[in-house]
């Protein structure tokens, strides 16, 4: 065939660091000595290749081959040793991501971010022949989410909320702790035998206050820690705003 073949073109990655891209790809040559046709593909994605100027960690991600090979525990093990060896005869700075080649496509099969993100922002530096035509397709808008890929994200949301409202919650309980552990503490070096925690309040305010050792409003503020740490704990208080938090 004597006609000319046009290859369909990428974004230059003489636009990103050499330095990163050299790193990465001695990285990658590495590997593939060790891991052969483990290794479907090497893709460099996160800073550098979002060009951020500030240079952090090399972020490489390995698509490995678990459709035609058995990945057995063994070989898992083992791969996660060669990994880490390679990370340490090459750059501290290295940070890689290994990611089955079946859960790859299923990613990009719904259309899922993970994928999408992985092809939007990923430069190829090893690719067996499927990244880059993927790829393509995505700027030509030709990857779509699949509606069970859109319910799926949208069920999360609740459940997202569901526990930042739960980690607020705890923030109070941790800073509840806070407050009992430091009066403890103040007890403990007056000689106090430290109390149960409903007490406490009333043996600062006896043993510090009274004495003039301690201002009467962080007897309140040892109260109020104490009361609303049992109204969360006990059901009573379901929610915490940020407000109350900051309060």
């Amino acid at each position: 065939m004597e006609e000319k073949i046009q290859k369909r073109s990428f974004k230059d990655s003489s636009l990103y660091s050499k330095d990163d891209i050299s790193v990465a790809t001695e990285f990658t040559k590495k590997a593939l000595k060790e891991f052969g046709s483990l290794v479907k593909a090497a893709v460099l994605f996160g800073s550098v290749a979002r060009e951020d100027k500030v240079h952090g960690d090399i972020d490489v991600l390995f698509i490995v081959d678990d459709v035609t090979i058995v990945i057995t525990p063994s070989v898992a093990e083992a791969y996660r040793v060669i990994v880490a060896n390679l990370i340490k005869e090459t750059s501290e700075r290295l940070h890689v991501t290994t990611i089955k080649l079946s859960s790859f496509w299923e990613y990009v099969r719904a259309g899922d971010p993970i994928g999408i993100n992985m092809l939007r922002e990923g430069i190829p530096l090893l690719d067996s022949g499927f990244f880059e035509p993927l790829k393509m397709l995505l700027a030509q808008g030709r990857i779509r989410p699949s509606p069970e890929s859109v319910w799926s994200y949208f069920s999360r949301a609740p459940r997202s909320m569901g526990s930042s409202k739960w980690h607020v919650n705890q923030g109070v309980i941790d800073l509840y702790w806070a407050v009992i552990d430091s009066a403890h503490a103040a007890l403990m070096k007056l000689g106090q035998t430290p109390p149960s925690p409903e007490h406490v309040a009333d043996l600062l305010n006896e043993c510090m206050v009274k004495e003039g050792h301690l201002d009467a409003k962080y007897v309140e503020t040892m109260r109020k820690f104490y009361t609303l740490s049992r109204n969360i704990l006990h059901g009573e208080l379901k929610e915490v705003s940020g407000v109350q938090y900051d309060e």
